[in-house]
C-alpha cells in the first residue's frame, strides 16, 4: 500500500485512510532485462471520487551506476470485479453478465518497469536527437517524475489491458504488446515528439478512422502470427489495406516497423518461454518457427545482448 499511497492520494484529491482500503487482488511479472508489472486492485468505496493519475518516474539514484529505470504507474476507477470471476468483470459492468452475485467497484493501481537494456532494443538505429531518445537512453542524469495527461487512448489501453481474459502464452504476448504501445502513448502525451516531416505528408489519410482500424487489426493479425511468420503482402491483403499505406502508417502510430515491431514481439515472447515456462531452446525456436536453433539464438542476442542459454542460468 506505501507504494501506491502518492498516486491513489492525487487520484483521489482528499486524505488517504489506510483502513478503508481493502486489497481484493494482486498481480505481478518479473522477467529479467525486460518490463515487469504489478497491479493491486483495490475496493472502490461510493465516497470516492477519483480523477484518473498517470506519472512517468525517471529512476537516476546517484548511489549506483545500474540502478536506473523507467517507471509508468497509474491509478484508474470505473471497472468491476467479480469475486468467482475476474475475468468477468468487463461483461458485469456492461450489464451482459447475469452470473455474479456480488459485483464490486474498483480502484485499479497498475505501476510498469523498464530496464535500460529494455529500452535500448526500441531505440536502436535512432539519430534524430530528440526529447524520447534522450530520455530512453537516459541522458539526463538526475531522477525525476512527469505527470502522464490521460487521454482516451491511454484510458481504453489500460481499460483493455486489465480486462483481458487470456491466459498463459496468449497472455503474455497480449500484455507484452499492449506495455509497449502504453508507454509509446504515454512518453506522446508528455513529450509530443511529432514524426519525421517527410513521413506527414504521405501519412494523411490516418485521419480516416477505417484506415487506422484497418492498422490497428495489422498489429493484432501479427500477434496472432508469432510463431508463423507473415508477408506483408498477406497481411496488408488480411487488413484490407494497401502495403504502402500499410507500412507508412504502422510507423507513425506505432513509432516502429512492422519488421521491427514483430521481431520485438517474437523475441520477448521467447524470453517468456525460455525463463517462465522452462522451455528448451531448441523449443523455442521451433515454436516461434525458426529454421534453424543457430538463426533462433543469434536473433535473441541482437534483441537482448544475450544467449538464450545465458537468460537460463540467471
Amino acid at each position: 500500500m506505501s507504494e501506491s499511497t502518492d498516486l491513489i492520494g492525487q487520484a483521489l484529491k482528499q486524505p488517504i485512510i489506510v483502513d478503508e482500503f481493502v486489497l481484493l487482488s494482486k498481480k505481478e511479472k518479473q522477467i529479467p532485462g525486460t518490463w515487469q508489472y504489478q497491479i493491486r486492485r483495490y475496493h472502490k468505496l461510493s465516497h470516492w471520487v477519483v480523477e484518473d493519475t498517470g506519472e512517468l518516474v525517471y529512476h537516476y539514484p546517484d548511489s549506483t551506476e545500474n540502478g536506473h529505470f523507467l517507471e509508468l504507474k497509474f491509478c484508474i476507477a470505473g471497472m468491476s470485479w467479480c469475486h468467482e470471476n475476474d475475468a468477468a468483470c468487463e461483461a458485469c459492468r456492461d450489464g451482459k453478465e447475469k452470473k455474479c452475485e456480488v459485483r464490486l467497484p474498483v480502484l485499479d493501481v497498475v505501476s510498469f518497469r523498464f530496464e535500460p537494456e529494455h529500452l535500448a532494443h526500441l531505440v536502436k538505429g535512432q539519430r534524430k536527437k530528440t526529447p524520447t531518445l534522450e530520455l530512453l537512453n537516459f541522458k539526463h542524469k538526475h531522477s525525476f517524475t512527469r505527470v502522464i495527461p490521460i487521454n482516451a487512448k491511454i484510458r481504453l489501453t489500460l481499460e483493455t489491458f486489465l480486462g483481458n481474459n487470456y491466459t498463459d502464452t496468449l497472455e503474455n504476448i497480449y500484455v507484452n504488446a499492449q506495455t509497449q504501445i502504453l508507454l509509446l502513448y504515454a512518453l506522446e502525451g508528455i513529450l509530443g515528439d511529432e514524426p519525421q516531416e517527410e513521413e506527414v505528408p504521405a501519412c494523411k489519410f490516418l485521419s480516416n478512422h477505417n484506415d487506422r482500424d484497418k492498422i490497428m487489426l495489422a498489429r493484432e493479425i501479427l500477434l496472432e502470427h508469432i510463431g508463423d511468420p507473415i508477408t506483408i503482402r498477406e497481411l496488408s491483403r488480411k487488413a484490407g489495406i494497401n502495403e504502402c499505406y500499410l507500412k507508412k502508417g504502422f510507423k507513425v502510430m506505432f513509432g516502429s516497423t512492422i519488421f521491427d515491431f514483430y521481431q520485438d514481439q517474437r523475441m520477448e515472447h521467447a524470453r517468456f518461454l525460455l525463463y517462465e515456462k522452462g522451455k528448451t531452446v531448441s523449443e523455442v525456436s521451433a515454436l516461434l518457427g525458426y529454421s534453424s536453433i543457430s538463426h533462433f539464438s543469434t536473433a535473441f542476442k541482437k534483441h537482448t545482448g544475450l544467449k538464450p542459454c545465458e537468460l537460463l542460468m540467471r
